[in-house]
């Protein structure tokens, strides 16, 4: 089986990397560790012109459906941009706040979210206590083990949107760009019961298959970077683009992206957890060793801040543990392809 993207998605994808290729990301990202959320806030909004955040909003609450395949194409973009924020989660709530009955929460949410005017982080159970940019996030959601749905803090959350105020001191992340936080306790309570772990379930899904999708993105703007710093760079009189060590080096670097690129469709065409899993955990592992060889082929220039590149390199590990270790992966695959006991 073939999985190619269609012209529409092909388009789609197309415009949107070149938005974000006239967009100066890397300052934005920048800014953004530094704790200057405004440059960030201003590219989300031009993003969320091309339609990506509708992606994840149902037409009832002014989205375009609930699109997984599109919706990853649009990742994989933010990924080679190096994009910052809690672009995952504020895609993930939108998917929590569509799956729930109750509608009163989606109605008061979604719109914003689908339009890009505001944002939003959550954490779930099973996933990490932490919660990514909650102190630049419109809203935090966090959902507990008894099925708690609540708003618990971010920018929105102490000017009168109902949450609990700001989030914790942020903790320090191998990415200056992911501040991560404990979200406080208490918060609005928005929902509750059985139908929030399940809604929690289905956007835990979808927030792996995105990040998957970010990880092929960060995978291919590593390997894209290094093969010109390859061909630029001399030894002996000749580019060591040219030495075999290097070639083969660089040919396994985009063998796994290749190979891990039509898992991510897959899971985005039939999201079952063990698809889900098994597109993470390739597509993280693919990236990590992109970042490795990148790090690698450009010597003690890769480790310079000034550089680029290491907005890409610190990226790539924080993400291939984000929403599923490679271990929680592994585990999920194995489940998923093991036959029940009786």
């Amino acid at each position: 089986m073939r999985f190619l993207p269609t012209v529409e998605q092909s388009d789609f994808a197309r415009t949107l990397r070149s938005l974000l290729g006239s967009a100066q990301v890397p300052a934005t990202v920048r800014a953004w560790a530094d704790g200057d959320a405004g440059p960030g806030r201003a590219l989300w909004s031009r993003i969320a012109g091309t339609g990506l955040f509708a992606l994840a909003v149902p037409e009832a609450h002014e989205g375009v459906g609930l699109l997984p395949l599109e919706l990853s194409l649009g990742f994989v973009e933010l990924g080679r941009a190096g994009v910052a924020g809690p672009v995952v989660e504020s895609a993930a709530a939108s998917v929590l706040l569509s799956e729930l009955a109750d509608e009163a929460p989606a109605k008061r949410f979604l719109p914003g979210l689908a339009q890009g005017e505001t944002s939003a982080t959550l954490t779930l159970p099973g996933g990490s206590p932490y919660a990514l940019d909650a102190d630049a996030a419109t809203y935090c959601f966090t959902v507990s083990p008894a099925g708690e749905l609540r708003l618990t803090g971010g920018a929105g959350g102490t000017s009168g949107a109902g949450g609990a105020g700001a989030a914790g001191e942020p903790v320090r992340s191998t990415d200056p760009a992911r501040r991560l936080s404990l979200p406080p306790a208490g918060g609005e309570l928005l929902a509750a019961g059985p139908e929030v772990v399940r809604a929690a379930e289905v956007a835990g899904r979808w927030a792996r298959l995105l990040t998957a999708a970010q990880c092929l993105g960060v995978g291919e703007a590593l390997l894209e970077r290094t093969v010109q710093y390859a061909k630029q760079r001399t030894q002996f009189g000749a580019p060591i683009g040219s030495f075999q060590a290097v070639k083969h080096r660089l040919a396994d670097t985009l063998l796994g992206i290749e190979f891990a690129r039509p898992l991510v469709w897959a899971a985005a065409l039939s999201p079952a957890p063990g698809e889900v899993a098994a597109a993470k955990l390739s597509a993280g592992e693919a990236s990590y060793r992109a970042a490795m060889t990148a790090l690698q082929l450009h010597g003690a220039v890769g480790y310079t801040e000034e550089l680029d590149l290491s907005l890409w390199l610190r990226k790539a590990r924080p993400l291939r543990d984000a929403w599923g270790t490679p271990s929680a992966c592994r585990a999920e695959v194995l489940r998923s392809v093991t036959p029940p006991r009786r």
